[in-house]
């Protein structure tokens, strides 16, 4: 009887970790299961060029929508059906619809979810950006003249603040504890891209929360519109609509009651072999596993090429565990990450958010628009470099700074 790995997820986790097991030589059943009724798509367009024309579902699939290796054959999808459960020891998954299926092979690649604020408020206007239906719900609120506020200055929040502007809302960008994409590009970078988002007519609230949303009552016993925010210093802006882009949870309760570290993500170790069962690895933003590169304990990454690059060493591991077979070497990927945001390229490789030192290479960051380039240190180590607005031969060259600086002592680097 023909054994059956199992893939709970089927974004682009679940399709990287199919492909990559067909090329590491299983030839046998691939499942893939995922709670979305649409096959994988790309994420990144949704709170850019996708969110600001989306046109139908249909159009909006057709250009997101992400094409399967050729090289990954026989491969069956059931989607619209979540798991919500899982026995590890009996290596069996239960559905949502109820249905119980077993596995030989299991790869955790159920992603994320968006984080909400934590307060009290109605539903209607309240959005959050993960699928093709948040976006095209966002966009409907995207009116000329709209009122428009986005909590949260990561990336996502900074992204769709641009967008809403350039559909001709009035955008306020409420900051938090930290300033536009600080975690990431720090300090100095933060405040230019500030400047930057200002003077193209964001207003941005600095060192504010939300503490309630304020409705109009309408009389009816449903969900009130969201008319505005109240923060915590008591003032209040209003809106037409608020997007909350306030970070995300990785999707593990399903492994609840498996004894497994679920503290942040599903923990890994190099191999993204989830540690405390056999036979299960995970891929993508919810696998928690070491940063040899940045010379860390294990951290989730969340950068759109991750999926690829755990896929890459999740899917030969665990063939090599069913088989019984020696376990390559596992590579150390080079995280890397980008933003489009009025026009420029903010782009990075590397792992600045976890750097103790930060050098200017190149250019103002206080002025991001006119080209810069920063690097990022862990001790005397190069971990990371950031560009804004740099010509595409000024980024591979700073890319391929931090690719020579390779690993921290006593570690081995294996091929990407």
């Amino acid at each position: 009887m023909a054994r059956r790995i199992a893939i709970a997820g089927a974004s682009m986790g679940g399709l990287r970790a199919a492909e990559q097991l067909r090329s590491a030589g299983w030839e046998e059943e691939i499942l893939v299961i995922g709670g979305e009724i649409h096959p994988p798509y790309n994420r990144p367009p949704l709170s850019k060029e996708l969110l600001k024309s989306p046109g139908s579902i249909q159009e909006a699939l057709a250009t997101v929508t992400l094409r399967q290796r050729r090289t990954a054959t026989d491969i069956d999808w059931k989607l619209g059906a979540p798991v919500i459960g899982a026995d590890l020891t009996g290596r069996r998954l239960t559905l949502a619809t109820g249905e119980e299926l077993g596995y030989d092979g299991l790869v955790v690649a159920t992603g994320l979810r968006p984080a909400r604020v934590r307060v009290p408020g109605p539903l209607h206007g309240r959005h959050v950006i993960r699928t093709l239906e948040d976006a095209l719900g966002l966009h409907r609120d995207l009116r000329p003249d709209a009122r428009i506020v986005v909590i949260g200055a990561g990336f996502i929040g900074c992204e769709i603040a641009a967008t809403a502007t350039l559909l001709g809302c009035r955008v306020t960008l409420i900051e938090g504890s930290s300033g536009p994409m600080q975690r990431t590009l720090g300090r100095e970078l933060s405040a230019g891209m500030r400047n930057f988002l200002a003077e193209r007519g964001v207003e941005c609230l600095s060192g504010e929360r939300v503490a309630a949303f304020t409705w109009q009552d309408d009389g009816t016993d449903g969900p009130q519109r969201c008319t505005g925010v109240r923060l915590t210093g008591g003032s209040e802006v209003p809106a037409d609509a608020v997007m909350e882009a306030v970070g995300s949870q990785p999707n593990v309760e399903w492994l609840a009651g498996n004894g497994l570290d679920l503290t942040d993500g599903v923990l890994c170790d190099g191999h993204l072999r989830v540690l405390g069962t056999e036979h299960v690895v995970a891929v993508g933003d919810v696998a928690r596993y070491p940063d040899r590169r940045a010379g860390t304990g294990p951290r989730r990454v969340e950068h759109w090429a991750n999926p690829t690059d755990t896929a890459k060493i999740a899917a030969p591991a665990l063939v090599a565990g069913l088989n019984c077979s020696p376990t390559p070497e596992p590579a150390a990927p080079l995280p890397s990450f980008w933003t489009d945001i009025f026009g420029i390229r903010v782009q990075g490789v590397g792992s600045p958010a976890v750097a103790d030192r930060i050098e200017v290479l190149e250019g103002d960051p206080l002025r991001p628009a006119d080209g810069a380039a920063l690097a990022y240190y862990r001790g005397d180590r190069l971990i990371a470099a950031v560009t804004s607005a740099l010509p595409a031969d000024r980024q591979l060259h700073y890319r391929k700074l931090v690719t020579d600086a390779g690993l921290p002592a006593g570690s081995q680097l294996a091929a990407v």
